[in-house]
């Protein structure tokens, strides 16, 4: 139920911007920027509503709460922070939202925050099924969607809009990071989620395994959010397969890993292809399991002293290392209120413009770049679980394989079918 909110004076990290979520609304502000609001509300008119409103969308309790949730949350307050928490006096307000990994719940939420709470951009969004259902609402309403933690190709492909980027990965670059180097090492097998993210996943690994010269033998899609994997390892087992690919997320992706390894598989010749794993994972996994399984990754804290330092800041707030969404988050919410101060308003055509204009160079992607098509252009980072002798620390749990090049790391602009692309290479 939406309620009037409520300010007063806060105190520590989170003071000075404005946090509401759809089971409730309340606000945190410092005393100076209270008395500052009858200022700011006198200002000129460039900003919509005299605020710069950015909602963060995700899954706050469910599967993918651990990879974005409360996380990429904070990583928007920090890019906020960064700005001194407003842009030409107006205050920048971030709201957040669980969308229960439920594309009517995520609608009828972005709707009632664009139509009644005035909300600028849409940001991060897990959950293809939501992702796609919340870039038709950018597009019919001119709302930039800025994905983070969502990954179908299908968002910058057939699916693509004028407002919809994409920051961080998809699932065509986890098939080029991934999927590619093991494509020897089948026959295949998937283990599918059953909705938007999964089958995209196992279509882009498909085609790349199989333009390697692999072979996909079979595979079994289940429900989101299962518990029990026990009747698709067996069909994995029972295919012929030699690898096995997991084209699912979070939780789903944890509890198979922990069970393939309760029940032998790899004695028996059996190899896992974790497709989306992300450092919170390979945390709730651990190190005994987990080691040697390799995963593509758009961020890693620890790559150098830029996301060490950035990623020490994070985890001061949030108890845990940023997954590369969580960083995702943060680097788009960044360059997106970088836009509103250069362009000097919050006015959709002219931010998007401003944005795509601008290189993206932060601590998550140096000299990245937007496409016609939405799709942001910077490397992506191979790298493989270590053992439990190989870590020296707490969260020192990743070994960079390799780097694939951003012009290697995507699907070439002139082939996922998108309507604004009339020709020509990725660039």
């Amino acid at each position: 139920m939406n309620r009037p909110a409520e300010f007063r004076s806060g105190s520590g990290r989170m003071r000075g911007y404005i946090f509401m979520t759809n089971f409730g609304v309340h606000a945190v502000m410092t005393a100076a920027l209270v008395a500052a609001v009858p200022a700011m509300a006198a200002g000129d008119d460039a900003i919509s509503d005299g605020v710069i409103k950015i909602g963060v969308l995700n899954d706050m309790s469910g599967i993918y709460a651990d990879m974005a949730g409360r996380g990429s949350v904070i990583a928007a307050e920090m890019a906020a922070e960064e700005f001194g928490g407003a842009i030409r006096g107006k205050p920048i307000v971030i709201v957040s939202g669980d969308h229960q990994n439920k594309p009517d719940v995520g609608v009828t939420l972005v709707n009632r925050w664009i139509d009644e709470e005035q909300v600028d951009v849409i940001a991060d969004i897990p959950t293809s099924s939501v992702l796609l259902a919340v870039q038709e609402i950018g597009r019919q309403k001119n709302r930039l969607v800025l994905a983070s933690t969502g990954g179908s190709s299908d968002f910058t492909g057939k699916a693509c809009a004028p407002t919809g980027i994409h920051w961080t990965y998809d699932t065509y670059g986890l098939a080029v990071g991934t999927g590619l180097p093991l494509a020897d090492q089948g026959p295949w097998y998937f283990l599918t989620a059953d909705y938007a993210f999964g089958h995209a996943l196992e279509r882009d690994t498909t085609a790349a395994v199989e333009a390697a010269g692999g072979k996909v033998v079979g595979g079994v899609r289940h429900p989101q959010g299962t518990s029990d994997f026990s009747s698709f390892l067996l069909q994995a087992q029972g295919s012929g397969a030699r690898m096995i690919g997991l084209a699912n997320a979070g939780a789903d992706s944890v509890n198979a890993i922990k069970q393939a390894a309760e029940f032998g598989l790899s004695a028996s010749g059996l190899k896992l292809a974790g497709l989306y794993l992300h450092i919170t994972d390979i945390h709730a996994i651990g190190l005994e399991t987990a080691q040697g399984l390799i995963m593509t990754q758009a961020f890693y804290w620890d790559l150098n002293d830029e996301t060490r330092a950035w990623s020490e800041r994070f985890f001061a707030r949030h108890g845990a290392m940023p997954t590369m969404g969580q960083a995702g988050t943060y680097s788009a919410v960044r360059h997106y209120l970088q836009a509103v101060t250069d362009a000097g308003t919050d006015a959709t055509d002219a931010v998007n413009a401003q944005m795509r204009a601008t290189p993206v160079n932060d601590m998550f992607a140096k000299n990245g770049h937007i496409r016609p098509d939405g799709r942001v252009v910077h490397d992506l980072y191979v790298l493989e679980v270590k053992s439990p002798a190989e870590s020296t620390r707490p969260w020192d749990y990743l070994k960079l394989i390799r780097t694939v090049p951003g012009d290697q790391a995507f699907r070439p602009l002139d082939q996922g079918g998108c309507p604004l692309v009339t020709g020509g290479a990725a660039g």
